[in-house]
């Protein structure tokens, strides 16, 4: 694949998928991780166009968290959908995006996914509990996007 996207090798993906999923065991919550080469623009402008269209503001409650990527151009941002941005604190998702960024610095990408999605889960544990009729409503793989 021309132009690939190579911020995660395989085991990487494999870890961050894993901690989407564990994360997603306490919560109804659902979290996306999304990584693409280039952002032209407003990074808040295209990672809302990614959340929409990964139906993330289509979860029953309205709990959907984006971790967006744009690799190349050195940019990312965290998207919470209505339901969990009415009830996290004011500067939450900057202090996540503090603490990844503190370790994409270092290029451990992986360990920056994984901080970040474990600090979003246990978020989203404490306002949106797992439910026992609880499913699975985005998957919990990586999408990327080559442009």
């Amino acid at each position: 694949m021309s132009n690939a996207i190579t911020i995660l090798n395989h085991e990487e993906d494999r870890r961050v998928v894993e901690a989407i999923r564990k994360a997603e065991l306490n919560t109804s919550g659902e979290i996306k991780v999304h990584i693409e080469n280039h952002c032209r623009g407003n990074v808040e402008k295209r990672s809302l166009t990614v959340f929409k269209r990964l139906k993330l503001n289509k979860t029953k409650l309205r709990n959907g968290v984006l971790i967006y990527l744009a690799v190349h151009d050195h940019k990312f941002a965290i998207l919470g959908d209505e339901g969990i941005n009415k009830v996290v604190e004011d500067g939450f998702w900057n202090d996540v995006k503090d603490l990844m960024q503190s370790h994409f610095k270092e290029g451990r990408f992986a360990e920056g996914l994984e901080q970040g999605i474990q600090r979003c889960g246990e978020k989203l544990k404490t306002y949106f509990p797992y439910q026992s009729d609880d499913i699975n409503e985005i998957p919990d793989d990586i999408s990327y996007e080559n442009n």
